[in-house]
């Protein structure tokens, strides 16, 4: 299995107890859709698959998972902070209706004040809000990606229109 065949779904990000378990941070929104009998972790720049044999899924995009023939903390200690992929045909199918806050990365942001920014390169999801990447002058500018700073999405177009509060372009250029 390659990487090119998966998609990501997130990270290994602590072992729980004694006996092999893993928790699972889901950067994948609709975690809760995977069928997560086998996954693949990216080991060494190599996927690797594990059985799942029994997992729980938490409402704050975590999950605990023990493997098969992980049964003791020294080997799952092994796995943290490892990627975790599943094949691209076990991706769940979504309404073409759906749009998602992550959907927005790649697309071209104009300010309408400054005009064009660039494209959003990454797009970092805290509980508190969404905060959008540009590379805007040769840094990295962040704002946030909310409804009072969001004047229009165009889907077709793939551009965002904002209205960013006064001064805050000021401090990421140096002006």
């Amino acid at each position: 299995m390659q990487i090119d065949d998966c998609f990501y779904v997130g990270y290994i990000s602590k072992t729980r107890g004694l006996k092999g378990e893993v928790q699972l941070y889901f950067d994948f929104a609709d975690y809760r859709d995977l069928d997560l009998s086998l996954v693949f972790l990216e080991i060494d720049k190599k996927l690797v698959p594990f059985f799942v044999e029994e997992h729980k899924l938490l409402p704050n995009r975590t999950g605990y998972f023990y493997f098969a023939d992980v049964d003791h903390i020294d080997q799952a200690k092994r796995l943290l902070r490892k990627a975790v992929y599943l094949p691209n045909d076990k991706r769940p199918k979504r309404d073409a209706d759906t749009f998602y806050v992550t959907d927005l990365k790649g697309y071209v942001v104009y300010d309408e004040t400054h005009g064009e920014l660039g494209e959003i390169m990454e797009i970092n999801e805290f509980p508190q809000q969404d905060i959008a990447v540009v590379h805007y002058r040769s840094r990295e500018l962040m704002f946030p990606l909310n409804d009072a700073f969001i004047v229009a999405i165009d889907q077709e177009e793939e551009t965002i229109r904002v209205n960013l509060p006064e001064g805050l372009i000021d401090v990421y250029s140096g002006d």
